[in-house]
């Protein structure tokens, strides 16, 4: 399965923890546990297993039904991200989520480049019609 941006963040909390406890990350540039606060990890990881037990139900599926899990997966985030003020997820963040959505889509079989092209879209517009983070 596609690595969930989740499982980095987690990693990022961690080194930086390391580099803390070593001495040798300035704690005023110690910036990852504010930015990915557990409530946030935990929300993002529900939002990712409910994706990924659609993903069972999509392979062969009509172009319709791959595009209504998408809607399901973006607005769970939008949520989240609203909950947040809208800043739960920075630029970085918003482009490993993205990733993560494609690569799981494509582990499938789905052919993304294929299913967005049947749709008048780029690759990468795939969850741009219901993206508001």
């Amino acid at each position: 399965m596609a690595e969930r941006p989740t499982s980095s963040w987690r990693e990022g909390i961690e080194e930086e923890r390391r580099e803390l406890a070593a001495g040798t990350l300035d704690p005023e540039c110690a910036c990852m546990a504010a930015l990915f606060p557990d409530a946030l990890l935990i929300a993002t990881d529900g939002v990712m297993d409910a994706f990924e037990a659609d993903l069972q139900e999509l392979r062969e599926a009509p172009d319709e039904r791959v595009f209504a899990a998408v809607e399901r997966v973006v607005s769970a985030l939008n949520a989240i991200n609203e909950e947040r003020g809208g800043s739960a997820y920075e630029t970085d963040e918003r482009e490993q989520l993205c990733d993560y959505i494609d690569q799981a889509l494509n582990e499938q079989g789905i052919d993304v480049v294929a299913l967005t092209a049947r749709h008048g879209l780029g690759r990468h517009q795939l969850t741009d019609k219901w993206r508001r983070w």
